[in-house]
């Protein structure tokens, strides 16, 4: 005989009742335990950055990180999660001159750098525990205790090792490359930092007619929103 099942569940209630089930009896760790030994699979959990709290869209790829350790755990093999934590570059920095409402480096400089490293790493550890909420609610299972911090000496210690290391292989060069820069931000970007502000704007283009070379009265049309570039146009 079965338990009848009630047509008016409360799912939000279920889900805090299995979540609750969850914590308070170490089933993330049990089921770790249960698969020592096992075959690994490797996760890497591509840390989200810990600038602001997390969105709506951050719940689709954390369950998708979620999914793919579940199944093979499922499949017989042990798989680790650790959490980790990306707390270096602009987002950061960006996200802490907009809470002290300034807009230049002059300005932090005023303030002190060692100053304003300290209220960096104290926005990243309250942001980060908004971040643990969600993981939590959303039951994603992750070693969030022993969680990396990429701004921790021992991260980038671990990070200069390597460099060094690839550097004794010979495996490094120099050499030179465009890359898209922000000058109030006074650093170079990354493609990522560079798309987070992408808008469509109108703005002035102009439109040239360069002649064909052996056909009169013949011309290829250039059209350019960077008029100011022309000059140094050596086509033939």
């Amino acid at each position: 005989m079965y338990k009848k099942v009630d047509s008016k569940v409360d799912l939000v209630k279920l889900e805090e009742k299995i979540l609750d089930f969850w914590k308070k009896n170490d089933i993330f760790k049990k089921s770790l335990k249960k698969s020592e030994g096992y075959k690994k699979f490797v996760f890497y959990e591509g840390p989200p950055t810990a600038n602001g709290a997390p969105g709506v869209h951050h719940v689709l790829s954390r369950v998708y990180k979620d999914i793919f350790p579940r199944y093979k755990t499922m499949k017989g093999y042990y798989v680790r999660r650790k959490a980790g934590w990306d707390t270096h570059g602009l987002p950061v920095e960006l996200e802490m001159e907009k809470e002290l409402n300034i807009n230049s480096k002059k300005e932090i400089e005023e303030i002190g750098i060692e100053k304003f490293n300290k209220l960096c790493g104290q926005s990243v550890m309250r942001y980060e525990e908004e971040w643990k909420k969600l993981t939590e609610r959303i039951g994603f299972w992750l070693d969030m205790d022993n969680a990396y911090f990429t701004f921790k000496n021992d991260y980038i210690e671990t990070v200069w090792w390597i460099l060094k290391t690839i550097w004794d292989k010979n495996l490094l060069y120099q050499d030179y490359k465009i890359v898209p820069y922000c000058p109030r931000c006074g650093t170079a970007l990354s493609s990522h930092e560079v798309a987070l502000g992408y808008r469509e704007v109108e703005d002035y283009s102009v439109i040239v007619k360069f002649p064909h070379a052996e056909k009169k009265n013949t011309y290829f049309l250039v059209w350019t929103t960077t008029p100011w570039t022309l000059i140094s146009n050596v086509a033939g």
